[in-house]
């Protein structure tokens, strides 16, 4: 009897196998070049080791739809140690995968609590926030990411989690002190990357959706997740392409700003996404924001979008995104 291919798709060799070995390569790489003598080679290392984690989670992205490899465990285990590299291991895949399909499913932002009201009952902790933000410290995100870690030691219903938070911690200190014993730079350089790295994903999420959130993560899912149909879907669904003239621009983020088009094919891999685009929306950009007018948001509204949840069906075309707030902390890697 033939094997079945492991990939789930019959032309997804080449382009993964290009994926993977871009992944190790640029993650050591990376790391090289930080604990050598010579800044240049510092600098350049931080930018590289950045884009590494980037395309990592968007493989993780893939893993969570199985649309990268056929067998389940395949997926999930690649996933497990893709999220060493985007120092997310604190969470389990099946975690970070049920939050994401409930994100699709339920055509929402779905959390386990929304930080919104409770930061706003601090004002000394939201100015910090807000004055870091104001800096281009993604600080909501190293918020959130600093959740996962913290969670499991306040709810109860998180309490199984407790091991491997502490296991992960553990290894990842020793790790890093093995690497700042080979060259101190690491203690400077890793945590500018970690930030370059949660800045990208942080531009990528925030104009992709006019989704409401929902504290609904850790319940059976409600009515209200059955309101909102496809044509919702896509109304509230946004492509932020990096280049529209430019296709091959787009692979700094796996394709993952081909928004529209993957909520529509879930299974469809990332390399196929440009052309199913193209096929399915033609000369339609009613749905596509541009680069340019994103940068502009995203700079003007860095400190209001602390605490905005756009409404649905927000305009977003009228004064081409510019008055878009976005969303934070929905990230598809923090699952709380």
């Amino acid at each position: 009897m033939k094997d079945k291919p492991i990939f789930r798709h019959e032309d997804a060799f080449l382009p993964n196998l290009m994926a993977f070995a871009y992944v190790i390569t640029t993650y050591v790489g990376g790391f090289a070049l930080i604990v050598s003598d010579t800044i240049f080679a510092n600098i350049l290392g931080t930018f590289i080791l950045a884009h590494s984690m980037v395309i990592a989670a968007y493989l993780i992205h893939e893993t969570a739809h199985m649309s990268l490899f056929r067998d389940k465990k395949h997926n999930q285990r690649y996933a497990e140690l893709l999220l060493w590299v985007t120092g997310s291991s604190y969470s389990h895949f099946e975690d970070i995968r049920n939050k994401h399909n409930r994100h699709h499913i339920d055509r929402a932002d779905i959390v386990s609590f929304d930080f919104r009201p409770i930061l706003a009952q601090h004002p000394k902790f939201l100015k910090l926030i807000k004055t870091l933000e104001w800096a281009y410290i993604p600080a909501l995100e190293i918020l959130m990411h600093a959740l996962v870690i913290v969670l499991p030691f306040i709810k109860e219903n998180r309490k199984a989690r407790r091991t491997r938070v502490i296991t992960v911690l553990a290894l990842r200190i020793a790790f890093f002190a093995w690497l700042a014993s080979i060259g101190w730079q690491v203690l400077i350089f890793y945590p500018i990357a970690y930030l370059m790295f949660m800045t990208v994903m942080r531009f990528m999420d925030v104009h992709q959706h006019t989704y409401e959130v929902f504290e609904t993560l850790d319940q059976p899912r409600g009515p209200e997740a059955r309101m909102r149909d496809r044509v919702f879907e896509h109304k509230n669904t946004y492509s932020n392409l990096l280049s529209e003239r430019h296709p091959w621009v787009n692979l700094l983020v796996l394709n993952f700003c081909y928004h529209n088009v993957h909520h529509d094919q879930q299974l469809q891999p990332w390399y196929r996404l440009p052309k199913l685009h193209q096929e399915i929306y033609g000369a339609d950009k009613s749905q596509v924001l541009t680069l340019g007018h994103l940068a502009k948001s995203f700079h003007r509204y860095r400190i209001p979008r602390i605490l905005n949840g756009d409404p649905v069906y927000l305009d977003v075309k009228t004064d081409e995104g510019e008055t878009f707030i976005g969303v934070d902390g929905v990230s598809f890697l923090t699952a709380h």
